[in-house]
């Protein structure tokens, strides 16, 4: 299992523990851009995140299957998970050393503007495989 780390938000009121493996991937979604004022390069962590008591957090209900997790006071973005609750990708800028991740995926590739590219080689996935990855089809529901 990956070792505990604790990360925190811009104003230091979030502040949690994860477990977040080793490798990061980036969403290229319209919500993601919005949502992080970039791209979105987040780690999944293999537990639950823990906050402190008192943490202001929100939560953004922002699809069917989805949720954002974000600092009430400085608004930081901090992670997205299912709402279920069983996976949630942390904003790899939340801990102290981001550059630790190793940048293996990017998802909704077909949605990612023109006018940037990642330097580094990456598997890749289009918005319509991921979908079908997460999204119960007929009869499976």
């Amino acid at each position: 299992m990956a070792a505990v780390q604790t990360g925190t938000c811009l104003c230091g009121d979030c502040s949690f523990t994860a477990r977040p493996k080793a490798d990061a991937g980036v969403c290229h979604c319209a919500m993601c851009r919005k949502w992080s004022g970039g791209i979105y390069i987040s780690v999944e962590s293999e537990t639950p995140l823990e906050f402190a008591a008192g943490a202001p957090i929100r939560i953004y209900p922002s699809s069917e299957w989805g949720e954002r997790l974000f600092c009430g006071h400085c608004g930081s973005s901090l992670a997205w998970r299912t709402r279920d609750g069983a996976a949630t990708h942390v904003s790899i800028q939340c801990f102290a050393d981001p550059a630790q991740f190793n940048l293996t995926q990017q998802i909704y590739i077909d949605c990612k503007p023109g006018n940037y590219a990642l330097a580094n080689t990456t598997q890749t996935m289009t918005e319509a495989e991921v979908l079908a990855m997460v999204m119960p089809t007929e009869g499976n529901a």
